[in-house]
């Protein structure tokens, strides 16, 4: 099997869930680095800090009560998502490559 490189665009797919909880939060996190996740993930930033966030008086001052991040990927079997390796990814990827396929895009 060849290695995961340190640079450039790769697309993974998942082959397994990784059981640990740390395992799946670090997977949850390369899956949040893809362009159209992020893409997403801002567009929904902005909405919570302009609608969703509740601000309220409270003991004489403003109290803001925060929304929740949306959890907006799904770390399933099959999946697959597209980032752009860097070497400070590569310890994260090397973490849980037993439960990832790879190919490197051209």
């Amino acid at each position: 099997m060849s290695t995961i490189p340190y640079t450039g665009t790769v697309t993974f797919t998942l082959k397994s869930v990784p059981q640990t909880p740390s395992g799946f939060r670090t997977m949850e996190r390369l899956m949040r680095l893809e362009k159209s996740a992020q893409r997403i993930l801002k567009k929904l930033q902005e909405k919570r800090i302009k609608h969703l966030n509740r601000r309220t008086e409270r003991a004489g001052r403003i109290w803001l009560a925060r929304a929740r991040c949306t959890r907006l990927v799904c770390v399933e079997a099959g999946r697959s998502f597209t980032i752009q390796v860097t070497p400070q990814l590569s310890k994260d990827i090397a973490s849980v490559a037993k439960h990832l396929d790879f190919t490197v895009a051209a």
